[in-house]
Formats: C-alpha cells, structure tokens, sequence
C-alpha cells in the first residue's frame, strides 16, 4: 500500500513538471511568423504611426488623440494613438518580438532604447512648412534621434551603441501632410510646380534616410503616401463641392507623382551607399485596394469612417473635442478601414503591418519587414 502511495506521487510530480515544461497555448508564439530578434525598431512618420508623442508637446486638439473614444478596442483609455487601438510600428515590433514601443517624448532620458523608440507625430510632413509650431516635423524627428543615439551610446557604451544602431530597422511613413488642403494652399505650393514641389517633398525625405546612414544605419522600410483624396475627409469635401463622394482627384495625383519619385530615389540610394537596403511599401495600391474590395482584408466599410459626422463621416469631430461637436460612432470599428475621418482602425492597421512584415515583393519589396531584420551587420 505504502509502495502504491508513493507511485501516485511521483506521477503526480511527473506530471506537475511536465506541465511546466510545455508551453502554455496562452504563451505559444508562431516563431515562423515572429523570428527572435535583437534587432531594434526606430519610426519616424506622422499620426499614421504617431502612438502618442503629441500629448507632449504644445499643440492644440486638432493634432491629439488624447480622448475617448480613441484606444477603445485595444487600452481600453485614449493613449494618443490616431486609431480605436493600436498603430502599425505596434504590430511590427510584435512581429519582431520585440516590447511595446513606447513614444520618445514619453520614455524620459533613462530608457535605454536598446530596442528602438517612435518619434512619429500627428501631422507631421517632410516639410517643415507643413502645420508649423503644431506639429514635430520630420527634421526635428531626426534631432530627436541624434539626440537618442547619443543616449545610446551613454548607456550601452560606443561599441553596444554602433551594434543597435546598425541592426536596427528604420520604418518609415511621411509625406501625406505635405499633400493635405492646408498644405497645398501654402506660399510655399503656390510658389512652385507640382513637380518641384512633390522633389522638395522627396528631398527632404531621402535627406534624412542618408543621416541616419551616415549614423550607421543600413536598413530602411518606407510606406508610400496613400491616395488621401480617397479618405472619408476628401470624400466629405467632394460632397460640399457638389459631388457625390467620390475621390479628390487632385490628392490623388500628387501623391502618385511623389511616389514614383520616391521608389527612383531609394533604388538610387541602394546603388549609391554601401549595405544600404530598403523596403518600399506600396500602401497606396494597398489603400485602394482594400477600398475597392474591403472583404478581401476581413472588412465590411471602407468609405465610411466610424467615428465623426457629416457624409462619409468625414468631420473632423470624432470625440467632440474640436470646432465640430456633433459626432457618430459605430459599434464595430474592427468591421471599418477608418475609425475618424483620416486615419485606420487597428483591425486595417494590422493587415497593412501584416502585409509589410511579410507581404510579397510587388506590395513591399525588394525586401519585406521580415527579411529587414533577419539582415545581420
């Protein structure tokens, strides 16, 4: 009897520590889907990728997201993020296994940032003439990074830093602002040719990947700029013209003029700088695709957005907080492509990340996210 007892516990026992010992389905990660890792995450970009950085700045609430409903499906609380939930860089970072990024302005000067950081802002444009003194611009972005290197190199020490610096993958998404209603009535638009314009855009983009090249880093992955005469915002102001919704034509055409330039001139970087590789996401074939057949990204509305007024709803009202009180909002944002009148839903910014992290070579090449990181300096 005595023997039996004992049998008992050590199949008890054997059992206990074999369930220690087997991952939890709570816990299992896909390792195909999500490789380990020690690269690190930088993005630069505007209210696509912005997680909150605006909260800390001197801005008004045209360029927050500091308020309900905002974060409602994912922080159950508004984080700042431009979305119901999460952004793009979110879903990367998970991918790569990485920890949630918390925005730059947020973290204060003790964070390591040994897995990268997000300097996106609301509003931001590759212009500095773009929303000025609202918003951080795409050059002052690039002194936070300098800034943050240096940080890097204080807490890690020079040789740790450089390895960051050079295995990292910089994401990023600018440009869209610089093509906004507000933009295009600037001195600076109306003073040269679309052409011209769309170059200084381009420019000042390409500016920046090269120093952060000179920095040290080699692997870069760029969104295009979307159709933005295609959001619930343009399609409003097609109405008050007269129209019927349709498209904004005309900020349809300058984001295709600055994209075929700006896949020009990232092939041109590629040939010109040693170790340099690139991702070019195709988000505005992406856009207007998923526009087009919203059933084929697990959507329903790609018009409309879910939170706002007027048609499309496309107000810039969403939460009540600016000029425009009056707002709707719908009771399944994962079902939309826009949650406000600009900017996705964290169930459409997950099929993009989806997409850059592993899409095929006509969407996001010549590499996607994925193989980025799996590249070793």
């Amino acid at each position: 009897m005595a023997n039996l007892c004992i049998q008992q516990c050590l199949i008890v026992v054997l059992v206990v520590l074999g369930s220690l010992t087997t991952p939890s389905d709570c816990f299992h990660r896909d390792h195909d889907h999500h490789p380990k890792t020690t690269a690190a995450l930088f993005t630069f970009g505007d209210s696509v990728f912005d997680p909150g950085n605006n909260n800390y700045i001197n801005t008004t609430v045209d360029f927050q997201a500091n308020f309900p409903p905002y974060g409602e499906s994912f922080f159950k609380y508004p984080s700042g993020a431009f979305s119901d939930g999460r952004v793009i860089p979110d879903f990367i970072a998970q991918y790569a296994n990485l920890p949630f990024l918390q925005p730059y302005l947020q973290i204060g000067s003790q964070y390591q940032l040994a897995y990268g950081t997000n300097f996106a802002s609301g509003g931001a444009g590759a212009l500095a003439e773009t929303f000025p003194g609202f918003v951080i611009d795409l050059k002052k972005q690039l002194w936070y990074f300098n800034e943050a290197e240096k940080k890097l190199r204080s807490n890690l020490g020079n040789r740790r830093a450089e390895r960051v610096v050079s295995n990292a993958v910089y994401l990023f998404c600018i440009g869209g602002n610089d093509y906004s209603t507000d933009s295009t009535n600037s001195s600076i638009f109306k003073s040269s040719t679309p052409e011209d314009y769309v170059a200084m855009v381009v420019g000042n983009i390409t500016t920046v990947l090269k120093e952060i090249y000179k920095k040290g880093g080699r692997k870069f992955a760029v969104m295009n700029v979307p159709a933005i005469g295609c959001i619930p915002a343009f399609r409003a102001l097609n109405v008050a013209a007269g129209g019927n919704g349709e498209c904004e034509e005309e900020y349809v055409a300058l984001p295709k003029l600055h994209n075929v330039l700006l896949s020009r001139e990232l092939e041109q970087l590629q040939k010109q700088l040693k170790g340099f590789k690139y991702s070019y996401f195709d988000f505005f074939t992406v856009l207007n695709e998923t526009i087009d057949n919203p059933s084929k990204f697990g959507l329903k509305e790609a018009k409309t957005g879910c939170c706002g007024g007027g048609p499309y709803r496309g107000d810039h009202s969403c939460g009540g907080k600016t000029a425009i009180k009056e707002y709707e909002l719908c009771d399944n944002p994962q079902d939309y492509l826009f949650f406000d009148s600009t900017h996705p839903t964290q169930a459409a910014n997950e099929q993009f990340a989806k997409l850059m992290w592993s899409g095929p070579t006509k969407l996001t090449g010549p590499y996607n996210v994925k193989s980025l990181f799996q590249l070793s300096y």
